[in-house]
């Protein structure tokens, strides 16, 4: 499963909070155990009909579950919610007998019982049940256009048993015949190909059959019921389709292009072919994460999978062909073979994540991939070194808890340790190590030990003894290392936090592979134990331990060897290790080891480098310096003054858009065109005005890398006619890439009427609540519209909350650790703590301690900065003169 690509980045984390689980007690660990079903019983085939009424939103079953009895027994529990039974029967031994029903609502579990015994060995269980077709987005629910409604899937982690009753948990492995019932105009779409199409029952109905799937868990089935259209393909002997509601259909066609080529380079790759007859891809209007991995059904929101290639911009078509190279990964990590429980989802999300870059890379080498790798890196380093966070694998029982593991250390920091270790042990080898784990598991659970050893026999290297100490501890590893000696270089480790405050425990160490770079992509790794106190150096031109910025750890050199580093910044290191070294020196400042100014001397010495990602790392960490340290208008006034006279002559050395500019080059314009827009420059806000003009009354008048980045500009002192523009593109347009964009927009806004008619819009029926409370989240993230965005979501309480899904009000309260004061912390945390917000509470922690990470920040750093800008020559004339490149 995937978050929505569009979302900002900071946003994707909101989502997906991180949790601690060792703080769960001892009472509510053997409650949350006691969720877990009997291993006794285990299913081997479900036969399921499904026939939903799509204008009542319900939706009658009959299901036939064959079982294997360990023992005997008169009892048998599964899981079901929300469903209603009207008969059950359980044939064991050719004794029919009938059960009663007792639920356990608060477990999500059914238990039949019967008269008699049942013996050990087979049995069948056949049901008969309804259930509604929620609006939820989870189960099997509604989703719905202007001119009609939708009855679609999503399943994972726990909701299979809102639609049909099921042993609910990955490790209960089944194969499934399913049948739908429909109206006669729609079509369904299933985990296998239609195999029968047949009239009935009733002259409004058809009934249709889908070829019995693999086995499978029931997190991974899925059915779609509407009048979906889609673009065909075929790829290596499989039939590969992009469907979508009917006035999108004709923006399916990239995806089929991506899939096709993403399907042969994982059968090549994984050297086990994908094991199903089709694949499809589907775009449903309602859809809370991005997409979801159904085994030979991937679902998408339709921003994560619908675009036009001859118009969207580089960023767009880049994130959808991720999407759908995440999922398609997991039809092998995750569908084939399956975590044993969810305390080791990573091996689904991390490697999905991990593995989702080399096919896109390879496809399109002039993105750039690896940069944003290393750029990703960066956040899961400091998303994992916050004053609480949790280890890759950590406890989690119930459907609350196991939602709060889909989070960025599932994605993220799994995803950054297995490159770190295919770096160490070599991309063939580690390859191998990944073939041999999947065969060895086919259809079946795997454990992380599984993944590790497989990997440790392929490669003769300790990658076990890597792997669980990165594995089974939270935190953030700092190397600290000495000045290079005779072949050798001291080093020590800790644990490193961005709060200076909170002290590591001297105990904790890791066992690492550490990559000295020795040459242009060339490196030694040498591997680093707890015990190690110095290592073997490479002779190099210059010291960096970091080769190819790979490595799953922070690092600290001395005065002099820094002072080296960054001096040679731009001619010594590859882009991914110049944005390691941006990223290490950032949190430095964080965590109060080096001074601002020493932040923005790097950022200086990058400002002419031609590699967009390079430069976003280093303006990433100056806007935290604008947010998060200045706090006074002449501050943020002189810091964007010197950033105008840094980068405006860097940006009009670009030139105006050209056909023949390289992506790179077309991006980085993209992003100091915003940047500069957002410091005030006086040629950039009339540029970006007459842009966003042409734009909407032409979108192909103007280069689409740029256009929403000048609306985004003309947005922010946008009048009521540009409001209402916006508000129209975001209900009519049939693109989601523009769709979406133009209601992102709206809540950008900074005129306070306009901020206010925003927010009142984020709540209204015009707003889909898989998006409601993202907007809200732009508009506590916006400086200006904060405070009133704040202050609206608690008088209008009531119609905020309506909005939520189960991951949305994450979204919402993560939204808060904007705030950076103490009086402001206290009114988040009391709010909260009178309108609790469910499975929201690791997100308001987090939100609390980011507040009080800013609190922490500006007290240290701010009279730095004044110091460091005191000392700085500014001339804002020329800032002001100096950005002349004409985007016209």
């Amino acid at each position: 499963m995937r978050i929505d690509p569009a979302f900002h980045l900071r946003f994707v984390r909101l989502v997906f909070p991180c949790c601690l689980f060792a703080a769960v007690t001892i009472a509510a660990t053997l409650t949350s155990q006691a969720q877990r079903l009997p291993t006794t019983v285990r299913p081997q085939h479900y036969s399921l009909t499904l026939t939903p009424d799509l204008k009542a939103a319900t939706f009658t079953g009959f299901e036939v579950i064959d079982v294997t009895l360990a023992d005997p027994t008169s009892s048998i529990t599964l899981n079901a919610h929300d469903l209603t039974f009207q008969s059950v029967k359980i044939e064991a031994a050719g004794n029919d007998q009938t059960a009663t029903v007792a639920l356990d609502k608060e477990k999500e579990q059914a238990t039949f019982t019967v008269p008699g015994k049942l013996l050990a060995g087979k049995a069948r269980i056949s049901i008969q049940f309804t259930g509604i077709l929620n609006g939820e987005l989870r189960g099997f629910y509604l989703s719905k256009t202007a001119k009609r409604n939708y009855a679609v899937t999503q399943f994972e982690s726990t909701d299979a048993r809102r639609a049909f009753p099921s042993f609910d948990e990955p490790a209960f492995k089944a194969t499934f015949d399913i049948s739908l019932i429909v109206d006669k105009g729609d079509t369904a779409i299933s985990n296998g190909p239609i195999v029968s199409d047949t009239p009935g029952p009733g002259a409004d109905k058809h009934t249709l059959k889908f070829l019995t799937t693999p086995k499978m868990s029931t997190y991974l089935v899925a059915f779609l019921v509407g009048d979906f259209q889609c673009s065909s393909g075929e790829q290596d002997g499989v039939a590969i389709r992009t469907c979508a509601t009917p006035d999108k259909v004709a923006l399916t066609t990239y995806g089929v292009d991506v899939a096709k080529y993403v399907l042969h380079y994982y059968n090549t790759y994984f050297g086990i072919p994908y094991p199903l007859k089709k694949l499809d891809l589907i775009a449903i209007p309602d859809f809370e994460a991005g997409a979801m991995e159904n085994f030979g059904a991937i679902t998408y929101r339709e921003t994560a999978l619908l675009v036009d290639p001859k118009t969207a911009s580089i960023n767009a078509k880049t994130e959808v062909a991720l999407v759908i190279a995440h999922e398609m990964a997991h039809q092998w990590f995750g569908d084939l073979v399956t975590m044993q429980w969810w305390d080791n989802i990573w091996l689904n999300e991390g490697f999905a994540t991990w593995m989702e870059n080399k096919p896109v890379e390879a496809m399109h080498p002039e993105w750039d991939i690896d940069q944003a790798v290393a750029s990703g890196m960066d956040g899961t380093l400091n998303l994992d070194a916050q004053p609480t966070t949790r280890a890759i694998r950590a406890r989690a029982e119930t459907p609350a808890e196991i939602e709060q593991m889909f989070d960025g250390i599932s994605y993220g920091k799994a995803s950054d340790v297995l490159l770190s270790v295919e770096n160490y042990v070599g991309p063939e080898t580690f390859r191998q190590g990944v073939h041999n784990y999947l065969m060895a598991h086919l259809y079946g659970n795997a454990t992380a030990e599984d993944f590790w050893n497989a990997q440790t026999a392929t490669s003769h290297k300790p990658v076990n003894k890597i792997m669980e100490s990165l594995v089974a501890q939270a935190g953030v590893p700092l190397l600290t290392f000495g000045q290079p000696s005779g072949g050798k270089v001291t080093v020590s480790q800790n644990r490193f936090y961005l709060s200076p405050s909170v002290q590591p425990n001297a105990a904790q160490k890791w066992t690492l592979p550490v990559c000295f770079k020795t040459g242009e992509h060339k490196q030694d790794c040498r591997l680093l134990t707890p015990e190690t106190t110095s290592l073997n150096v490479p002779h190099a031109p210059l010291f960096f331990a970091n080769a190819g910025g790979k490595g799953y750890y922070r690092t600290a050199y001395t005065p002099a060897d820094y002072a080296t580093l960054a001096s040679q910044v731009e001619s010594g290191l590859s882009p991914t290790e110049r944005i390691s070294l941006i990223g290490d020196e950032w949190a430095q400042v964080r965590a109060n080891k080096a001074t601002i100014g020493d932040y923005l001397n790097l950022v200086a010495a990058v400002k002419s480098d031609p590699n967009a990602d390079v430069v976003s790392s280093a303006l990433d960490g100056l806007g935290a310096v604008n947010a998060r340290i200045a706090s006074t208008p002449e501050e943020k006034d002189a810091l964007e003054a010197w950033f105008r006279q840094t980068f405006a002559p860097e940006y009009a050395k670009l030139g105006p858009p050209a056909d023949s500019d390289s992506p790179d080059k077309k991006q980085l314009r993209a992003l100091l065109f915003a940047a500069l827009g957002e410091a005030e420059d006086p040629q950039i806000l009339g540029q970006a005005r007459e842009i966003s003009a042409k734009y909407l009354a032409n979108p192909d008048s103007v280069d689409h890398n740029i256009a929403q980045t000048a609306l985004q500009i003309t947005a922010r002192n946008g009048d009521a006619a540009l409001f209402d523009q916006l508000q129209k593109v975001s209900e009519t347009s049939t693109n989601p890439e523009i769709q979406i964009g133009a209601l992102r927009l709206l809540a950008m806004f900074e005129n306070p009427d306009l901020a206010e008619r925003a927010l009142n819009y984020a709540v209204s029926d015009k707003v889909r609540n898989q998006d409601a409370a993202i907007q809200l989240a732009i508009s506590l993230d916006t400086d200006k519209n904060r405070d009133l965005a704040w202050r609206f979501i608690q008088t209008h309480w009531d119609e905020v909350k309506k909005e939520f899904t189960p991951e949305m009000g994450n979204v919402l309260v993560g939204a808060t650790s904007a705030f950076c004061s103490a009086s402001e912390r206290d009114d988040v945390s009391q709010f909260f703590a009178a309108h609790h917000v469910p499975d929201a509470d690791q997100a308001l922690k987090h939100a609390i301690e980011h507040i009080n990470g800013c609190i922490e920040l500006r007290d240290l750093q701010e009279p730095q900065l004044k110091t460091w800008l005191a000392k700085t020559s500014l001339d804002t004339h020329a800032s002001s003169t100096a950005s002349g490149a004409n985007l016209q």
